[in-house]
């Protein structure tokens, strides 16, 4: 069980018999009145956001959310497909809204981790930052810097990002996966 205060980010506890995951959380007092906890959370299971107060003498139990890591195969006709890290043999599908939109960062055959809640798939997990090639660059353009100096390009996974104008096809970049926004070039 969790005190109100050990509410916070990124913990996933049950909440009206759902799984629900932390997003924000702030402890705060009002006047003379006993601290508050304040979060906004997400049910993993309808993706609902909602913000909830708990009060000094409440409690949450934490869920037991099972994480494992799965090999990322190939996307084929809306569908996702995974494999089992040690058994290529063992092979599942999920659909386009289990996976979420972090999926268009994942190279094949990477590793990432699937999200499970009482044998019910919740999501899959990527790496907060990954490093793609850009394999489509437009040239930059002398003075072509009035709309504050950003290009399109295309990673090597079919995903468009905006980058700044001095990056070119065949660069190394690192990629926020969290906000799906250029962070660095690499190389």
């Amino acid at each position: 069980m969790l005190e109100y205060n050990e509410i916070k980010e990124r913990k996933v506890i049950l909440y009206e018999g759902a799984p629900f995951e932390i997003l924000t959380s702030h402890v705060f007092r009002k006047q003379q009145r006993k601290p508050v906890n304040a979060v906004k959370m997400k049910n993993l299971l309808t993706g609902k956001v909602m913000e909830v107060s708990f009060h000094q003498s409440e409690k949450a139990e934490e869920a037991e959310v099972d994480r494992r890591k799965v090999k990322y195969l190939y996307e084929a006709k809306g569908k996702y497909w995974f494999c089992e890290e040690k058994d290529p043999g063992k092979r599942f599908e999920l659909d386009a809204d289990q996976v979420g939109e972090q999926i268009h960062f994942v190279k094949q055959n990477t590793l990432v981790e699937l999200v499970s809640f009482d044998d019910k798939v919740l999501g899959v997990e990527v790496p907060i930052k990954v490093e793609l090639k850009v394999t489509e660059a437009a040239p930059a353009v002398k003075g072509n810097t009035v709309q504050g100096g950003l290009k399109q390009v295309k990673l090597e996974t079919g995903f468009t990002v905006n980058v700044p104008m001095f990056i070119n096809e065949g660069d190394v970049l690192r990629i926020n996966t969290d906000s799906g926004e250029y962070v660095e070039r690499v190389n």
